[in-house]
């Protein structure tokens, strides 16, 4: 029996793999196969057509229904699992006045999270737009796990609790200027909820919402840092003076989401002395 093609999804991910269903043949033509053995050839080819045909359903009827994920989705369901998997906090920002203009950061207790991003100036959610020299470039888009601090991680699932798990008003509907649309969402054993604010009177949550942001903004100059000393070394003294004083005012947050970054600068000789000072300064902060 000739092998028919099936084409197999990965749901989730943009990615298509051909496989070929495996030729069912005799060891001679089946008429010069014996009784017997003319039924086990049989019998073999009709398994594994079946497992074949099994496997193409599975993936065809995956496709159909829950499509192929966007990588947020992606990122966010990797993470969240099932609730008895443990509890889960996603936060997802959006304002199309910044650069990237929408992230998606997911967190457990113990600090282990993913953080995605896109950057609406690309077009393109697989590339960043090319700068030139001597320029800041925008925002890469990141899509890499990372780690917070048990005192951070703490702090925002206490808060979560304290708030009912987020299933409650958290916007002011005050007139005040647009910041960011925050959305908290949290999933567990506990509960679960979810609720979206730009400005919110609650100072403990309006807080976290600084600081989750200020977390985002550190793992994207993380990825700046990261093109500069690919791209354009030069680049990385001002860009590291950003950094330095980011992380001086509370602007950035949580240092050690980058550390690999800051590793990297510290001990790349083809850099400028100064840039490798800062960074082995910003390193040491992020490990007290």
């Amino acid at each position: 029996m000739k092998g028919g093609l099936i084409r197999l999804v990965r749901v989730g991910e943009l990615r298509v793999v051909d496989s070929h269903v495996p030729k069912c043949e005799g060891h001679g033509a089946p008429d010069r196969l014996s009784r017997s053995r003319l039924g086990m050839a049989v019998t073999g080819c009709l398994w594994v057509s079946s497992v074949w045909i099994l496997a193409g359903g599975l993936a065809w009827g995956a496709g159909l229904s829950g499509g192929t994920l966007s990588s947020s989705e992606g990122a966010g369901q990797a993470m969240s699992g099932s609730s008895n998997a443990g509890p889960v906090i996603e936060v997802d920002f959006t304002n199309p006045g910044l650069t990237p203009w929408h992230w998606v950061l997911t967190l457990t207790p113990d600090g282990a999270g993913h953080f995605w991003s896109e950057n609406v100036q690309a077009g393109n959610p697989k590339a960043a737009p090319i700068t030139e020299v001597g320029q800041t470039p925008s925002a890469p888009v990141v899509d890499r796990d990372i780690h917070v601090s048990a005192e951070f991680a703490r702090r925002l699932f206490n808060a979560a609790r304290s708030h009912k798990f987020f299933a409650e008003e958290c916007e002011s509907h005050m007139n005040v200027a647009f910041q960011g649309w925050k959305k908290l969402t949290y999933r567990g054993p506990e509960g679960a909820g979810s609720c979206g604010f730009n400005y919110s009177k609650d100072k403990q949550l309006e807080g976290l919402g600084e600081s989750l942001v200020a977390v985002a903004e550190t793992i994207v100059e993380g990825s700046r840092l990261d093109w500069l000393l690919r791209y354009d070394p030069l680049g990385l003294d001002r860009e590291m003076q950003f950094v330095v004083d980011g992380a001086a005012d509370g602007r950035l947050q949580e240092l050690g989401t980058i550390k690999g970054t800051l590793q990297k600068l510290a001990e790349d000789e083809g850099v400028l002395a100064r840039v490798r000072k800062q960074a082995r300064t910003l390193l040491a902060r992020a490990q007290g």
